[in-house]
């Protein structure tokens, strides 16, 4: 797959190909991800992007020029990408979505910046996407989760077993995790999680998750569809929370 950022700022953004998995799955060919700066494709001596709005208003507008120039050499090279603009207008980015992203060959992700791009450049965008209900002082931020979250979803880039037990992937948020030592001032480790025994273990997982998720985001759990481990594990949970009520009474 191959990801494409454009934005005026490009050593903000390029730094997102430089660390850990994303920057493993680069070197491996398994991902390509470029940076491109928006000035590139200006044509007066300042390399101009912006200009005031027409009918007034306060700030700046990013002009369409540039966002077209970009678009033609991108296609005569690469062929037509899937475009995504970067707007607190867009649908909220989910898992879905970046799911459906990743299975695009080709995506390029436009980080808008001032009061918002020329309308006439949504002609170029396929779906505009927001990082969540606030506003930034521009896209590269989003633009660089949007490359990381679908990212995670390249075949190879990250093991599927790992996605697979990850928050959110089957509408559950991840269970509590631990490692050495046993015990850090009077803080224990789980005991069934040293005991070996593994379907006890995994059990336990599902609980946790399953609780978590009904505390903290009972949303998601309303569209959970319960598999058979989920069930037991509910059982179990139940079981223990009865228990624990007729011992305080």
């Amino acid at each position: 797959m191959r990801i494409t950022i454009v934005t005026i700022f490009p050593d903000m953004v390029k730094v997102i190909k430089e660390y850990g998995v994303i920057a493993r799955a680069v070197k491996e060919g398994k991902l390509e991800i470029d940076v491109v700066n928006l000035r590139d494709y200006t044509t007066d001596k300042h390399k101009t992007v912006d200009d005031y709005p027409f009918g007034g208003g306060p700030g700046m507008v990013m002009k369409p020029e540039p966002f077209f120039r970009f678009y033609d050499e991108y296609v005569e090279k690469f062929g037509k990408p899937y475009v995504v603009l970067t707007s607190p207008q867009g649908k909220v980015l989910n898992n879905e979505i970046a799911k459906n992203l990743a299975k695009r060959e080709k995506l390029v992700i436009l980080c808008g910046r001032y009061e918002g791009v020329d309308e006439r450049v949504m002609n170029l965008v396929d779906e505009e996407i927001s990082i969540g209900d606030y506003v930034l002082t521009g896209g590269e931020i989003p633009a660089m989760v949007i490359a990381d979250v679908v990212s995670r979803f390249v075949p190879g880039v990250v093991d599927e077993e790992s996605l697979k037990r990850e928050s959110f992937y089957s509408n559950l948020l991840d269970y509590p995790s631990y490692t050495r030592p046993r015990e850090y001032r009077g803080l224990k480790v789980p005991e069934v999680l040293l005991s070996g025994d593994h379907e006890e273990i995994e059990i336990w997982r599902r609980k946790e998750s399953i609780l978590k998720t009904i505390m903290r985001r009972p949303d998601l759990f309303l569209k959970k569809d319960l598999e058979k481990e989920d069930k037991i594990a509910i059982i179990k949970l139940v079981r223990e929370l009865m228990e624990c009520s007729r011992k305080s009474t």
